[in-house]
């Protein structure tokens, strides 16, 4: 598609789900807080910059685009997520592991947990039962925040029938598993409202909460009746700030870079700082105390750091990790993450190189970003170190 045709399309400033097409086949899905703004970035002159050949070629490829508006960018987000599974399009599955996905799964207890899954588990799972995949955790967990006021679950801090409430319940995030206050009749219908609109279903949801209220109201409830009133009007007036907030784009490099402090191999500790899209997240950096500080060196401590931080699948999976020193270095990231690049430091500890700095092309990242972050992990390590030191904290 030529930008010409492209300035032909009427598209709303709304919420929705794109497709680009050629002929009946869907290339790709996406998603968007303003459909208008997001398609036409497909059309900008440093599409290849910021973007990569592969969606210059998917663009090139592309010969309609068609939408669909939402009322919210939560229900963007979930419909997305549908079709994506449903079809499968090509510039959406290529080169990417499912095993870097989320899911969402509903257990089949007698008092379903809902709860995030990583790819890895999902052949283990009812597929019946998850709702997926997601790219960014981090947008997948402000989703279900949403999701849990509206319609409040137990999770798997909560024990059922223990007559001693959890903290959820005491916020109004579960509807009281943990002491008995809901039935499991009742709770079943709460989990299957929850499957409809994970599935896309928000109207039929809307119809049946209508239902709820009017019979409610019939019964004279009217307490109660105005409960599920005020559940319809939230699911009309979603609130999409914390998903606005955290849209990815397809092009997001999350870099992780790690380095390792010591005292001539003594009280060793290491760092994890973030940049995302060229910023620091500094409120996702992590410390770590060395375990084995005995007969540890940096390579030990490096595989150590990074034995923790992947035992956190919570934690979201990044596209790139950096690591300070040499070959050994690199060749224990990268038995963690194939992605992994290295940054060798010169006698006065100023960067020369960056080893299997190629992938850096293949993902669109400058080698200042990988010397930037480097740095700042290095900084970080040593402030730690630091602190600790002063505080007496390594005997």
């Amino acid at each position: 598609m030529t930008i010409d045709q492209f300035k032909k399309l009427k598209i709303e400033d709304s919420p929705g789900v794109y497709f680009f097409q050629k002929g009946k086949d869907i290339l790709y899905i996406g998603k968007a807080t303003s459909l208008k703004e997001r398609v036409k970035s497909y059309f900008s002159n440093d599409l290849i910059k910021t973007r990569g050949m592969f969606l210059v070629d998917m663009v090139a490829k592309t010969d309609s685009i068609k939408f669909q508006k939402t009322n919210s960018v939560l229900e963007a987000l979930l419909l997305e997520t549908e079709l994506i599974k449903k079809n499968q399009p090509y510039y959406n599955t290529r080169e990417k592991d499912d095993k870097s996905y989320s899911y969402i799964e509903i257990t089949s207890d007698e008092f379903p947990i809902v709860r995030i899954v990583r790819g890895r588990n999902v052949e283990n799972l009812n597929t019946e039962n998850y709702y997926g995949p997601f790219l960014s955790t981090i947008q997948l967990r402000a989703a279900l925040k949403i999701v849990r006021k509206l319609f409040p679950y137990r999770d798997e801090k909560c024990t059922v029938g223990k007559n001693k409430p959890c903290f959820n319940y005491s916020i109004g995030l579960c509807p009281g598993t943990c002491v008995d206050a809901i039935s499991q009749k009742d709770y079943k219908k709460q989990i299957e409202k929850i499957k409809l609109f994970l599935s896309g279903s928000t109207e039929k949801v809307l119809k049946i909460l209508q239902k709820e209220m009017n019979a409610l109201a019939k019964e004279k409830e009217f307490e109660k009746a105005a409960q599920v009133r005020n559940k319809i009007y939230a699911l009309n007036h979603i609130n999409d700030i914390s998903l606005m907030n955290r849209e990815q784009s397809e092009n997001d490099i999350r870099i992780e870079a790690y380095d390792i402090a010591h005292m001539s191999g003594q009280n060793m500790i290491g760092v994890m700082v973030v940049m995302l899209n060229g910023q620091f997240l500094k409120h996702e950096y992590k410390k770590f105390i060395i375990r084995g500080q005995e007969n540890a060196d940096d390579g030990k401590a490096l595989f150590e750091v990074l034995t923790r931080r992947f035992k956190h699948t919570e934690w979201e999976k990044p596209n790139i990790i950096v690591t300070d020193g040499n070959k050994v270095q690199l060749g224990i990231a990268q038995r963690f993450f194939k992605n992994s690049v290295s940054v060798v430091k010169d006698d006065k500890h100023r960067a020369r190189e960056v080893l299997n700095g190629e992938i850096l092309k293949e993902k669109n990242i400058k080698e200042e970003e990988i010397i930037k972050i480097n740095a700042e992990a290095h900084r970080f390590a040593i402030k730690f170190f630091r602190e600790k030191l002063r505080k007496g904290a390594f005997k």
